[in-house]
């Protein structure tokens, strides 16, 4: 079986995501989705090595997908007994990468407890012995796994970044886009904020002669706030905080993040204010899109 450092080194582009029923195989799609992998949840385990063909370039054309991540589990019912002889007829045109999930009895009956959803296997036994079932019906499966993961003692999140870390070829997991959004209260706060700051408190550009039709970005209007000592410190203390918070948000496996930060009009200081937090965030390597709402109005 290959460790993390393998797989980092040549991730797969054709991965068969199986194992047990609440073990986490629809979060670890989520996660291959992500990596940009095309992803077919619940496919027949007899259409499998016609799925591969369109992974195998000809001599005419390239092949019409050139990254793949499949789930195939219980849900095939008897079909599954098959699936370590489709395995090997695929592994004749293709290597699919085997990934299997599991975990303990206990965390799995917890998992389907919370969610009030039935398990797939259970026959009216119970929840603890359909569980097992499903073990036991998945024993040659695993033998064909390259990498079995247990996700005992993984939230979604972990495992999500474990993934990512995994098979993004050298990505350490942590990918956080950060968007700041500069606006005007006047004309409503944006949606979908994740946090949210308000420098109406500032020197307003608009009463000074001769900038009040200028934009935030303007060389004149930086230099009148940069010139105040409270902007300064205000600009120091916002960063402070998201300084403390990106590594934060980016451990718990965060993919995007919306800063909205407000003036009056959306015009001056709320500009000045993104523009300069969207640079301190840059030069610490994070990636950056700022996006001025009101800016022309």
């Amino acid at each position: 079986m290959l460790d993390s450092e393998q797989l980092q080194a040549a991730p797969p582009n054709f991965v068969i995501i199986t194992g047990l029923s609440g073990s986490g195989m629809s979060s670890a799609t989520n996660a291959f989705e992500d990596l940009g992998y095309f992803c077919v949840d619940n496919l027949p385990v007899t259409m499998l090595s016609t799925f591969t063909r369109l992974m195998v370039p000809n001599r005419y054309e390239k092949a019409a997908i050139e990254k793949a991540a499949l789930v195939i589990d219980i849900r095939e019912g008897h079909f599954l007994s098959g699936m370590p002889e489709e395995l090997r007829k695929a592994r004749k045109k293709l290597n699919p990468f085997v990934l299997f999930f599991e975990a303990s009895d206990e965390v799995i009956a917890r998992r389907f407890s919370e969610t009030r959803r039935p398990h797939p296997a259970d026959s009216g036994g119970g929840l603890l012995e359909a569980i097992r079932d499903e073990r036991r019906m998945l024993e040659d499966v695993r033998k064909e796994a390259d990498l079995v993961i247990d996700t005992s003692g993984h939230t979604v999140h972990t495992l999500r970044k474990l993934l990512l870390k995994s098979f993004g070829a050298g990505g350490d997991g942590s990918s956080l886009q950060i968007e700041y959004v500069s606006f005007g209260h006047k004309y409503g706060v944006p949606n979908q904020v994740d946090l949210l700051f308000d420098v109406r408190h500032l020197p307003n550009p608009f009463f000074e002669k001769g900038l009040r039709e200028l934009p935030g970005t303007d060389a004149k209007v930086i230099e009148f706030l940069s010139a105040k000592e409270d902007v300064s410190e205000t600009l120091q203390r916002f960063w402070d905080l998201l300084s403390y918070l990106l590594p934060l948000y980016r451990r718990e496996g965060k993919s995007y993040l919306t800063v909205g930060i407000g003036c009056t009009g959306g015009r001056h200081r709320s500009v000045f204010m993104a523009e300069n937090l969207s640079r301190l965030t840059a030069a610490e390597g994070g990636e950056v899109v700022v996006t001025h709402r009101d800016l022309s109005k």
